[in-house]
């Protein structure tokens, strides 16, 4: 069973103060064109990658190799949500937030952060 990855586009985004709030969208944009391209690294295996969005970023189109959640309130939610929906299945979170990385390793998910993703 391929790993679900599931990467918190807020947090990804977020890590690098390179502009983004300037367009939360095209920034989640470009993060799912970079997840399609380079997918996740080698040491992951195969995987199936879902970017999580939320608040402005809302809108971004799923595309192919990288699906697209839109979380309804909040992200963080969402993404757990997402995890113990997944049951038994090998589970990745992408995010630095402490809270979020507590609530998903209770549910069994591996967490790591943005930079295995930011390339």
């Amino acid at each position: 069973m391929a790993l679900l990855v599931i990467v918190d586009a807020a947090n990804v985004v977020g890590s690098v103060p390179d502009g983004w709030w300037r367009d939360r969208r095209g920034a989640a944009e470009r993060l799912r064109d970079r997840l399609a391209a380079d997918g996740v690294p080698d040491s992951f295996g195969p995987a199936e990658i879902v970017l999580v969005v939320e608040g402005a970023a809302r809108g971004v189109e799923a595309v192919p190799g990288v699906r697209v959640e839109t979380a309804s309130g909040s992200g963080d939610d969402r993404i757990v949500e997402l995890v113990a929906a997944a049951g038994a299945r090998p589970r990745l979170v992408v995010t630095a937030d402490r809270e979020l990385r507590r609530r998903v390793t209770e549910l069994g998910a591996d967490v790591t952060g943005p930079r295995s993703v930011r390339g």
